[in-house]
């Protein structure tokens, strides 16, 4: 695809490109082979996407392209031109005070226990973090199983706080109504 999206490639560059504006974006990888992936931000309510045929790929397509009117047309190029069928994901998350109650024996890690936006770029990282506390816990608990989880959780939930904050904060940085000036001073101060 980057062969055939010159214009588009370039203004990718080596890494990531990211173009936001409230409520929408096009965020653009290239990975190290050189192929390009896309992932097109979209907020819009639901009976919006029902609308679109998914398994008309080039009118879906054509459709999310269409509310990109006025950007740049190497950046709509990488809507219109995917060599992927358009897969709809929607973004979910708890909210960041969630909690929930101890049940004897069971516990919660991963996005089970803080789903979040992958604005943070932590949800895979926090899930291994989980689950290797989890196996600390438990062996330090020298089976008692029931302190094992309490312990755990203890130390999990305030450590998510933070985190899950942070997600949905950039969320709404990168989509919000100040986007994309919220972006830059978001990212102006780890550049220089």
């Amino acid at each position: 695809m980057a062969a055939r999206l010159k214009a588009s490639a370039d203004a990718i560059g080596e890494g990531t490109l990211m173009a936001v504006a409230p409520g929408q974006g096009i965020l653009t990888h290239r990975h190290a082979d050189g192929r390009l992936q896309t992932y097109t931000a979209l907020a819009r309510p639901e009976p919006w996407f029902d609308a679109i045929d998914f398994r008309d790929a080039e009118a879906a397509l054509a459709r999310i392209a269409a509310e990109f009117a006025g950007w740049a047309s190497h950046l709509t190029a990488l809507i219109t031109t995917s060599d992927a069928d358009p897969v709809l994901r929607h973004i979910h998350a708890l909210p960041v005070s969630h909690r929930w109650d101890r049940r004897p024996g069971l516990t919660l890690l991963g996005d089970a226990a803080h789903l979040m936006s992958p604005f943070a770029g932590e949800g895979a990282n926090l899930a291994l973090y989980d689950g290797a506390e989890l196996a600390r816990a438990i062996v330090t608990a020298l089976g008692d199983i029931g302190t094992a989880l309490a312990a755990y959780e203890s130390e999990l939930i305030p450590r998510l706080a933070e985190i899950a904050d942070a997600s949905a904060q950039n969320l709404v940085q990168f989509f919000g109504a100040d986007a994309p000036y919220s972006v830059v001073s978001m990212l102006a101060p780890k550049l220089l």
